[in-house]
């Protein structure tokens, strides 16, 4: 018998195993996937795409794939000596209360909480100071805690709510109206309903957005190509339900629509990509007044804030790439009426209201500035921040004498601040439960070059007094797309590999909106390659700075995250240890063929496009990129009902890598049942998937745990 010796740790529990330990995994062999011969031809080059079997998510051989490639990884991760002890771990940290900001609807203050390690947190509600009561539960909804709620919408009045459910993590939802006095339902249940509000007019009805639902056999994988904007009213069956914008009179991809706080106007947003969007505008309080279009063009990005009446305060990129703040009267609403109110700025811009103030919340160089001002644009204070870190939630309604905002950085827990709207003074709410010493750790921000010199941000945490001689693990996770910024977010998962002398380190690449419009389109279609090129500066700086080196280099990624990751595996196999692509993007010749995908385009540009287009995404997409080599430990992980990004991404690059690896490292997939894109996993899922991530890390870069 191998000797074990365990150390206690700051309460944690460390086991160091043996290398010999280690290397007495005996793997499976992988399934032996069939290839078809399927081949498309783009242009004037033939595709071969021998997997495409797999991306019928429902047929019988898929599934057994599935089962077989599960039962592959299953296998391998049981045998790490100490996986259950991480997954124990994960465990106790996790238990605590979590609670949200609070809310108020009506002459109620809601919040969410979870007493630690609840499905689901569950959604309470106190009058004044009373006693707080479980308003809805979600973790009622389903025996496995699988079934979710995806947001709640309230009448003006707080009597009555529509809240959302998700059924194993799927993009369609169910609606379920209430009345918040007793909580009985009122009315039939709508169903399909994908990437929607809630918009209440009054207490009679509400608008929202939903597709044409595809053909029996695939709800998951089939396009959903044109949006619908919907009016419902209370007490009628959804099949009379009013078509209100979108359809044959004008077909759009993403349609969104809500009300200003008096419910005076209602806005609908509308796009093809996700990028960009028209704008128009319907005064309510004009009976027959009839649906005003404000921006004609999909170029750039707008919103209304709020209004004062006929005055309307409406965000926007154009001319502006990190956003301004305009007014503009309801009556005239077209772009040549509008008037600067806070003017574009270095820093990239997002703004809310309450208490009738005006939050501007800036990111500087990826983190969080908020400055006050009234409603005729005069500055009133910048607001005082624990730290540098991310903040968020600077929202209420206009009678609000306060609000509630959250902080949290890579080293501070999320904590909830109450806000006096007119002192300016911050006092805390919620301090999170978390065991975790933000004293023992600290966060730095470096800037390094790219290929072309281009600066990019990135902040680097692990524990004070960490030796930098290369030796240290490290996960590099980024994301790079569709203009998301990465801020300073804590991670109770991060705490095992922290406390383990893990470092963490997260680069701002281009393709984000860190920097604005202008930095987003510096990775998107033909300049993609900035993305990855700036990932992998982000190694090399970290290498070459002794932070870890290549034994001791893991990348993560989800999503457009998940395609980054895939093609850096493609791109630089010899640069790293570990990889986790997660959900991702990983066949860019077809990704625009299933669900919402052709509303990506924007970012990516399509393989019908033009043949240079097709040529550049057939360069690097990592599914066809691949070729026999010798690749990083690699772990996919997917769900099996992700209908944002279809697992069959994930199953097709999985097979491609698994025939082609040629070194000794394992490649897996582990395939989640009852989980989509991410939201809405149980709280089990979530804690057994990062025990799974971390013990094949630490196998793999054999320092044991």
């Amino acid at each position: 018998m191998t000797k074990t010796t365990c150390l206690a740790v700051s309460a944690f529990l460390l086991c160091s195993f043996t290398y010999a330990q280690q290397m007495n995994i005996k793997t499976l062999p992988y399934p032996k996937t069939k290839k078809v011969n399927t081949v498309d031809t783009y242009f004037d080059t033939e595709v071969p795409d021998p997997y495409r079997w797999l991306e019928d998510d429902r047929a019988d051989d898929t599934r057994e794939w599935v089962k077989a490639e599960n039962t592959v990884t299953e296998n391998y991760l049981s045998q790490i000596p100490y996986r259950e002890a991480i997954r124990k771990q994960l465990e106790t940290l996790w238990n605590y209360e979590k609670y949200s900001a609070p809310f108020k609807e009506g002459q109620y203050t809601y919040f969410y909480k979870n007493d630690g390690l609840q499905s689901q947190s569950v959604l309470y509600r106190q009058a004044g100071n009373g006693t707080p009561e479980v308003f809805l539960d979600p973790n009622k909804f389903s025996a496995d805690g699988t079934t979710s709620m995806q947001g709640i919408d309230f009448t003006k009045d707080g009597s009555m709510a529509a809240y959302q459910l998700s059924e194993g993590g799927s993009d369609w939802r169910k609606v379920i109206v209430i009345n918040t006095a007793d909580k009985s339902i009122i009315g039939d249940t709508l169903t399909d309903i994908k990437f929607s509000g809630i918009a209440w007019k009054g207490n009679e009805g509400f608008y929202y957005s939903s597709y044409d639902k595809p053909k029996e056999g695939s709800q998951l994988a089939g396009m959903t190509q044109y949006h619908k904007l919907f009016y419902h009213k209370l007490g009628t069956p959804q099949s009379t339900d009013k078509l209100i914008f979108g359809g044959e009179a004008t077909p759009r991809r993403y349609i969104g629509a809500y009300l200003t706080e008096d419910e005076r106007f209602l806005v609908i947003t509308a796009a093809n990509t996700t990028t960009g969007n028209e704008l128009y505008l319907e005064d309510l309080s004009k009976p027959g007044s009839g649906i005003v279009n404000v921006v004609d063009n999909f170029d750039n990005e707008h919103s209304i804030l709020d209004n004062v009446g006929s005055k309307l305060y409406i965000i926007t990129n154009l001319y502006s790439p990190n956003f301004k703040l305009v007014t503009v009267d309801a009556a005239t609403p077209q772009i040549v009426y509008w008037k600067d109110l806070i003017p574009q700025t270095k820093n990239v811009l997002t703004a809310s209201t309450g208490g009738g103030k005006i939050f501007a919340e800036y990111l500087k160089d990826a983190t969080s500035l908020v400055e006050q001002y009234d409603m005729e644009g005069k500055l009133e204070r910048i607001i005082a921040l624990p730290s540098v870190g991310t903040a968020a939630g600077f929202g209420a309604k206009k009678e609000e004498k306060e609000v509630y905002y959250t902080f949290t950085s890579y080293i501070y827990p999320f904590t909830i601040f109450k806000y006096d709207i007119a002192s300016g003074q911050s006092t805390l709410y919620k301090k999170s439960g978390v065991k975790f010493d933000p004293e023992q750790y600290q966060s730095e921000q470096v800037f390094y070059a790219s290929k072309d010199g281009t600066k990019i941000p990135m902040i680097i945490t692990y524990k004070k007094g960490t030796a930098l001689n290369g030796k240290n693990p490290l996960l590099l996770y980024a994301y790079g797309g569709f203009g998301v910024s990465l801020t300073p977010a804590f991670s109770t998962s991060n705490i095992i590999f922290l406390e383990h002398g893990g470092i963490y380190a997260v680069p701002n690449l281009r393709g984000g909106g860190e920097y604005g419009e202008t930095w987003h389109r510096k990775g998107i279609k033909m300049h993609k390659q900035n993305v990855f090129d700036d990932f992998i500066a982000a190694a090399e700086y970290l290498i070459k700075h002794k932070y870890t080196s290549k034994d001791y280099l893991a990348i993560s990624g989800g999503s457009n995250g998940g395609l980054l990751i895939g093609a850096i595996i493609t791109q630089r196999p010899d640069l790293f240890k570990v990889a986790f692509p997660a959900v991702g993007v990983l066949d860019m010749l077809r990704y625009n063929k299933f669900t919402a995908g052709a509303g990506w385009s924007y970012d990516y540009g399509t393989a019908e496009d033009s043949k240079e287009m097709f040529n550049y995404l057939y360069k690097y997409s990592p599914y066809h990129a691949l070729k026999p080599g010798n690749y990083p430990a690699t772990m996919i992980t997917t769900g099996d009902h992700d209908d944002r990004v279809v697992p069959a991404h994930s199953f097709k690059f999985a097979a491609r890598l698994q025939e082609y690896q040629t070194g000794p490292a394992p490649v897996l997939i582990r395939i989640e049942t009852k989980a989509g894109h991410g939201a809405g996993k149980s709280t089990a899922q979530v804690i057994n998937e990062q025990a799974d991530k971390w013990a094949f890390l630490f196998e793999n870069m054999r320092i044991g745990w």
